[in-house]
Formats: C-alpha cells, structure tokens, sequence
C-alpha cells in the first residue's frame, strides 16, 4: 500500500511533469486521432467523447510518471 500512495505522490512531483507532459501530448494526441479523430472532423464529439478524449492524455501521463518513479526508486 505504501507504494501506491508513493506512486499517487509522483503523480504530482515537480521532477516527474516535464517529461511526463511531453509524454502525454504526444501519445495522447496520437491516441486522440486514431480513437476520436473522425468524429472531431465531422464536428459530431459529444460531451462523453469529450470526456474520453481528455481521459486519453491521463494514461500516458501515468505510464510515463510510473517510469520514471521505477527507475529512480529501484
């Protein structure tokens, strides 16, 4: 459980967000495209689209901050 609450706290850290941000445009803008870019086109994105795509930069956010927390603590 300790782990988790450290890895909840490096969510956050101020030494993780730069490159975790740089992560998370890029592969959640990839991600975007691929999942949402048709309907972003057509101009028919709803609000749970929306919402999808907004969630879509929070997982390579997380992986990348996951990283980087791994390496550094092993």
């Amino acid at each position: 459980m300790k782990n988790l609450m450290d890895f909840v706290q490096a969510l956050g850290n101020s030494q993780y967000r730069p490159t975790a941000l740089r992560v998370a445009l890029v592969v959640g803008t990839i991600l975007v495209i691929i999942n949402h870019g048709p309907v972003i086109l057509q101009r028919k994105m709803t609000r749970q689209r929306l919402l999808s795509a907004a969630l879509t930069y929070l997982v390579p956010y997380m992986v990348s901050v996951h990283g980087q927390y791994s390496s550094r603590r092993d």
